[in-house]
């Protein structure tokens, strides 16, 4: 008998040729060689985290009011910020007490936040470049506050790809949207399939995720027919982006109604679990299930997970009263806290890195007379979890928390930071586009060596 050497593509071919199902078959089989977009790329060096959980609070979250205590501003309530400026001083609304066995001190705002401040390295100096909520709301996702630009999510997408096949590299859990729309969590000039994937709350949190065929095997041979098409409309267009991307996505689309499902499931979660987030049993919707469901996203690897709180109106932009940002801290402080004991009781928090950011922080001066203004010039935010110090506070604000004075940290230096705990270097991850190589960090951005473990 003779023996002939068989390749795993060929013996596919010898089984399936003449099927209906074989172009679809033999490209997600190519695609599992290699040929994927979305196939797991190695760092440029052993970074520390394998996945963000990224936490973005819409409107400007008053420093001073949260993270950042400022005793001063209630010794200098009522007088003027200057002979040229008629703003007056506006104190704290709450008290701060210190958290953790670390002692770093966090307003009442945020009393379960507090208690994980050991594992919690907070920014208090940072910095960005714009006071508009467009702007710096671009800013923080794109390195970008004047032109479209590829977010973050979708910069570690495109440099690291998914773990799993089955489901989106990014996605965003958003019931609505922040100030940029779409654009934050766009993939703009990287390929498509590296845009976020956005999950709403309620019933339906995918359109259309559920099968509409008469059977799963009607609905392969339709999307068998439907990839021959496609095929054969690229190979006439090879140069289309856009029609790259909508393959993708298709394939993308398939592995997600066989797993979303699941994950989106809740039911198999223990009451321990869901009273740990403040989430009420059969819920689909809040910052708690935001929360929880990013966790099992992260379980199941997703490279970029973001969370936005709430949209464009009624967030925590408090010109008008400072009170306001109560209802919404208790909105997102427990399932937070939560989320961190959760990923740390899993031992997930050693290779999950969680981000806390808003687009700037608030005025020490009044804007209305219980209201502050906005802020580029300093304002706070936290990464926890895989590669972080945890436990310290970097950075410092003057006594009324206007501008910074110590260990100033751009939002291009908290990108690149960022890049560099999942092993990404922020000047090496490049795409060249229009003629030139664009990146996260711009032209700038140094990685901040204190912020790490």
């Amino acid at each position: 008998m003779t023996h002939t050497h068989c390749t795993r593509r060929q013996m596919v071919r010898s089984l399936v040729a003449g099927s209906a199902l074989f172009p679809g078959i033999i490209h997600h089989l190519l695609a599992e060689d290699g040929g994927s977009t979305l196939a797991p790329r190695a760092p440029h060096f052993p970074g520390k985290a394998k996945r963000v959980i990224f936490l973005f609070m819409t409107g400007g979250v008053s420093h001073m009011d949260s993270f950042d205590p400022k005793p001063r501003l209630k010794t200098d309530a009522g007088k003027r910020a200057s002979e040229k400026n008629a703003s007056v001083f506006l104190p704290a609304l709450w008290d701060f007490k210190p958290g953790g066995t670390c002692g770093t001190e966090v307003s009442d705002l945020f009393p379960h936040i507090r208690e994980c401040m050991d594992d919690i390295c907070l920014v208090r100096s940072m910095r960005g470049d714009n006071n508009d909520h467009f702007q710096a709301t671009l800013g923080i996702h794109t390195g970008s506050v004047s032109f479209a630009r590829p977010s973050i999510g979708s910069w570690v997408s495109y440099g690291l790809g998914t773990e799993n096949r089955n489901l989106p590299s990014f996605v965003v859990l958003a019931p609505q949207l922040p100030y940029t729309g779409t654009q934050a969590f766009s993939s703009d000039f990287l390929p498509g399939i590296h845009a976020g994937t956005r999950v709403l709350a309620g019933e339906d949190p995918i359109p259309n995720l559920a099968r509409r065929s008469a059977s799963a095997e009607v609905q392969a041979l339709e999307l068998s027919l439907l990839d021959r098409f496609n095929r054969k409309h690229q190979q006439q267009h090879p140069a289309d982006p856009a029609l790259v991307a909508r393959l993708k996505s298709f394939e993308t689309a398939a592995g997600m109604q066989m797993t979303m499902p699941e994950v989106l499931d809740l039911s198999g979660e223990t009451d321990a679990t869901l009273d740990l987030y403040g989430l009420k049993r059969g819920s689909t919707k809040g910052f708690a299930w935001q929360c929880l469901v990013a966790r099992r996203l992260a379980e199941r690897g997703v490279r970029f997970i973001e969370l936005i709180d709430i949209g464009s109106s009624n967030n925590w932009d408090a010109h008008g009263d400072m009170a306001t940002h109560g209802p919404l801290a208790r909105n997102v402080d427990r399932p937070i806290a939560g989320l961190l004991r959760d990923l740390k009781s899993r031992g997930m928090l050693d290779d999950t890195l969680v981000v806390w950011t808003t687009e700037f922080g608030r005025t020490p001066t009044a804007d209305s007379p219980k209201g502050r203004g906005h802020q580029n010039s300093a304002y706070s935010s936290w990464l926890a979890g895989a590669g972080v110090k945890g436990g310290i506070a970097h950075g410092q604000t003057d006594d009324h928390g206007r501008k910074v004075i110590e260990n100033a940290v751009h939002v291009h230096d908290f990108h690149a930071t960022i890049l560099h705990l999942l092993g990404l270097d922020h000047e090496r991850l490049t795409f060249r586009h229009g003629g030139r190589d664009y990146r996260l960090t711009d032209v700038a951005g140094k990685v901040v060596p204190a912020l790490l473990a």
